[in-house]
């Protein structure tokens, strides 16, 4: 894993998240933020509960996947730059129930997502055990770029009725997932403005996108990974002189919009969503090894 040599690794392991792209079955790049464990073999962990499988699914599909480390949020980094690490992923359909071979990534999850801790007390653990049943990704680095910091544009929103405006006016920049020549992710960090048809923006020089199908991804954390929210604009990547445009064609908000209602909306699908793997596979919904994660939390409500 020599290849990791090329990134300031105490930057990497300071982030408490990444941008994080499969391959959908239509080409489409998929990203969404999530936790990430630096191995000390150079390799990265990451997890996904059964109710958010379709990473894992993508990854059995086609293992071609990219993290960036774009958000500092939380790392305590001042102008940190940024990551990008291109590679391949291997995620076996194994439903984990405890932490076994995950120690050290449940320990930072403890650590760094206080609120996370009281997921394994008595009160809550029926209602949240579909998350501790999870499938590991282990992705195997082989590019790393390293990027200064992305500094948006000091700019007022841009009224827009294009589908996913109102999202990424929100926000101070995006990411764009999108494929390079050969159909591999490819990552930055850009500001997009609405534009005829479309959402107009540009990329740094050694991000080497390619027309074709692609989203943007807008999302925000605190400092203790709370208050979380996310959505995805999915669309067609195009040339536009000198910058590249994305034509919108639908926007996906698996955690909601931040109405009251979307809590038990998201309750709702992720149960059934987990009863759906299970049942597709003929297997019981295994049981929660709660002591071994209460442990865990200890010690780090301990630190």
């Amino acid at each position: 894993m020599a290849v990791l040599d090329s990134a300031p690794l105490d930057v990497l392991d300071a982030y408490r998240t990444c941008e994080f792209v499969t391959l959908a079955k239509d080409g489409t790049p998929l990203v969404w933020p999530t936790a990430v464990r630096r191995r000390p073999d150079g390799t990265l962990l990451l997890s996904t509960s059964l109710a958010f499988a379709q990473k894992a699914l993508n990854i059995r599909r086609d293992g071609r996947v990219a993290l960036l480390f774009s958000d500092p949020t939380g790392s305590g980094l001042g102008s940190a730059p940024e990551v990008f690490v291109g590679g391949r992923a291997e995620c076996p359909d194994e439903i984990r129930t405890g932490p076994q071979g995950a120690e050290d990534y449940w320990r930072m999850l403890f650590e760094r997502q206080p609120h996370s801790r009281a997921y394994v007390s008595l009160p809550l653990r029926r209602m949240m055990a579909w998350y501790y049943l999870r499938l590991l990704i282990t992705v195997t680095p082989e590019q790393v770029l390293v990027r200064e910091p992305f500094v948006p544009p000091v700019a007022p929103p841009v009224p827009s009725d294009l589908p996913g405006a109102d999202r990424l006016a929100r926000h101070a920049s995006a990411v764009l997932a999108a494929r390079d020549a050969s159909g591999a992710p490819v990552l930055a960090r850009t500001r997009p403005v609405p534009a005829d048809g479309g959402f107009a923006f540009t990329v740094p020089a050694d991000c080497a996108a390619a027309p074709g199908p692609a989203s943007l991804l807008v999302h925000r954390h605190d400092e203790k990974i709370n208050n979380m929210r996310n959505a995805l604009v999915r669309g067609e990547l195009r040339r536009a002189g000198a910058s590249w445009l994305l034509v919108p064609e639908r926007v996906v908000e698996p955690m909601g919009s931040g109405r009251p209602t979307d809590a038990f909306k998201v309750l709702r699908h992720t149960r059934r969503a987990t009863a759906r793997y299970l049942e597709r596979r003929g297997l019981a919904r295994p049981p929660v090894q709660w002591a071994e994660f209460r442990a865990l939390a200890a010690q780090a409500e301990a630190r």
